[in-house]
């Protein structure tokens, strides 16, 4: 897969293949080139790339997120989220029907 490409203007100032290098170099950029940090946001880069490496939760969370501080906030609370749901027990198919006989 093609990695997401920071430009501003006609050079490359950052580079993410994936959701965690993704932050690492908005949380950069914010500092340090702000203005084309909210150009890809706006004009809907980052969400195409997102939707592009299957990370289509994210990728309708930070819909229409211009501002870098909202975007980074969003991708964080996602990350969370994610990381939650990782170590929830999976249950089974017969844990779950007993589960719902427990209840009447």
């Amino acid at each position: 897969m093609e990695p997401f490409y920071f430009k501003s203007y006609d050079r490359v100032i950052g580079i993410a293949h994936d959701v965690k290098e993704l932050e690492k170099e908005m949380e950069r950029l914010s500092k340090e080139d702000p203005a084309a940090l909210e150009y890809h946001l706006r004009e809907g880069h980052i969400v195409s790339w997102l939707n592009y490496i299957g990370e289509k939760g994210l990728a309708e969370m930070l819909k229409g997120v211009t501002a870098p501080k909202e975007a980074l906030a969003r991708i964080k609370e996602y990350e969370l989220l994610k990381d939650s749901t990782q170590i929830l027990p999976k249950t089974s198919k017969k844990e779950k029907r007993k589960k719902w006989y427990e209840r009447e």
